[in-house]
């Protein structure tokens, strides 16, 4: 019997479920999954951004990019300085933010 090899696209997600596990496991104790360092090095990138514009850059709906900022506001890492409902966002990372986001840099390098 002649064993066939794994196709392409077989070997490609295995590395990429292997990548994100090594991933999470080095983000973990940062208290960040992928999307919250993605969300992070966005808004790092560009402070100020909305949240409209925050989450067409990283793929999620508007009301997940709400959630999202909520939680890591709640961690101290985001500050959302929004003057009130319907006005424009002014996201930006505290300066733990940087911090922590620094650090999960310096890990995933």
């Amino acid at each position: 019997m002649t064993e066939r090899r794994p196709s392409p696209l077989v070997t490609m997600l295995a590395l990429s479920s292997a990548w994100e596990a090594r991933l999470t496991a080095e983000l973990r104790d940062l208290g960040l999954t992928t999307r919250r360092l993605g969300l992070l090095a966005h808004l790092d990138a560009l402070p100020d951004l909305s949240f409209s514009e925050l989450a067409r850059r990283t793929g999620i709906t508007v009301q997940s990019a709400h959630a999202a900022v909520r939680q890591l506001a709640g961690d101290g890492l985001v500050d959302d300085a929004t003057a009130h409902a319907g006005s424009r966002s002014a996201l930006r990372l505290t300066d733990r933010g940087r911090e922590t986001l620094r650090a999960a840099q310096a890990r995933v390098a």
